[in-house]
């Protein structure tokens, strides 16, 4: 079994006690070192060559995108997994750009966390679904069509309706009326129900109100 050499980065000492323990666990994954920001995880990122860096990105003296690319640039053989609590385009963007091999969110389950390091030190793309959807609208651009049925949600929502009485009023249960506008947000690039609606009429996918 090849074991996984992993360096932990994030500023808050009790995540990296977290993730060690958990990670740990796997008898394939090591957690050779830990920093505490982006300049002692390139640092120690020369001195172990782990094969994997787990990186936040949001540290003081280097942020978790200036020291991953430094990473890469110096280091072709350390891959670097970032995971952090934020998904915003901007944050994905700079991580993905700056090199790192994937972009996970820490409310990601450890089972889940563990197979995509394994996968990000194989040099595999590891994206957290929401990541992965906010990614591929930011390189198609958002404009991709609506299904009937989330034209059909979407119209509810502008006309002020709840998920469960859009449910009720299609037939269809609360969580699917949720997953319908999720995929609505990834592919109108919008974040909540308010924007979906006012992107909608701009673009002419829902009739202007009153008609």
């Amino acid at each position: 079994m090849t074991t996984v050499r992993l360096l932990l980065a994030d500023d808050h000492p009790v995540v990296r006690a977290g993730l060690a323990g958990m990670l740990g666990m796997e008898p394939d994954l090591e957690v050779v070192g830990e920093a505490g920001d982006g300049e002692e995880a390139v640092v120690m990122a020369r001195a172990l060559r782990p094969d994997l860096v787990l990186m936040d990105l949001r540290m003081p003296r280097l942020d978790g995108a200036g020291a991953t690319a430094r990473i890469v640039a110096e280091l072709p053989g350390v891959r670097v997994l970032v995971l952090t609590t934020y998904d915003t385009d901007g944050d994905i963007l700079r991580a993905v750009e700056a090199g790192a091999t994937g972009y996970l969110l820490k409310d990601t389950p450890r089972a889940q966390l563990a197979e995509a390091v394994r996968a990000a030190a194989r040099g595999e793309t590891v994206l957290a679904p929401p990541v992965a959807g906010k990614l591929m609208t930011q390189v198609r651009g958002p404009g991709e069509r609506l299904t009937r049925r989330e034209t059909e949600v979407l119209a509810l929502v502008a006309k002020g309706l709840s998920n469960p009485a859009i449910g009720a009023e299609l037939h269809i249960g609360e969580a699917t009326v949720k997953t319908h506008l999720l995929n609505v947000f990834t592919k109108l690039g919008v974040d909540d129900r308010t924007r979906a609606v006012t992107v909608a009429y701009e673009r002419g996918l829902l009739p202007p109100p009153g008609r």
